[in-house]
């Protein structure tokens, strides 16, 4: 099974109005100044655990090794990143007309998890599926391990 997240609103929020997982020691909290939603940190690893691929999806175009060193210093492995510029390269390129802008089902991804209702909407045109986070919300990474549980009982079946 492969998993996406987006990262702006959905894993980066402002911790003015989110509750947020502790800031990153120095020097890393210099280099890395976004703040990831409380509650991540745990659900990244619980979702490697269980033998998910696990990636990030996102229309930015922050490097890929910017994303993954800051993954990566709170201890979490992404298997892969797509963003702004690879989607734009692997994804729009050779379309006349505008592709949505996430395409989680060419990269064979079973979930992605976005704020974007739009994201939501596409998938629903092109064939992805997507569970949408929101605004603060303490069950948030319970609502999405039932997503992934019930979203695994549909392969089996």
């Amino acid at each position: 099974m492969r998993i996406s997240f987006d990262l702006d609103d959905t894993l980066f929020v402002s911790e003015e109005t989110f509750k947020v997982e502790p800031a990153l020691k120095f020097p890393f909290d210099i280099i890395y100044k976004e703040r990831l939603r409380l509650g991540t940190v745990a659900l990244l690893n619980d979702i490697r655990q269980q033998g998910i691929e696990l990636w990030v999806y996102t229309t930015s175009y922050r490097s890929e090794r910017y994303i993954r060193g800051l993954f990566r210093c709170y201890g979490i492995k992404l298997d892969c990143i797509i963003n702004g510029a690879r989607h734009t390269r692997e994804v729009q390129a050779g379309h006349v007309e505008a592709m949505p802008s996430k395409y989680p089902s060419k990269y064979r991804i079973d979930l992605h998890i976005d704020d974007d209702h739009s994201v939501a909407e596409n998938g629903k045109t092109f064939g992805f599926h997507v569970f949408i986070v929101g605004d603060q919300d303490d069950q948030w990474t319970d609502k999405i391990k039932k997503e992934i549980e019930r979203i695994r009982l549909n392969h089996i079946q």
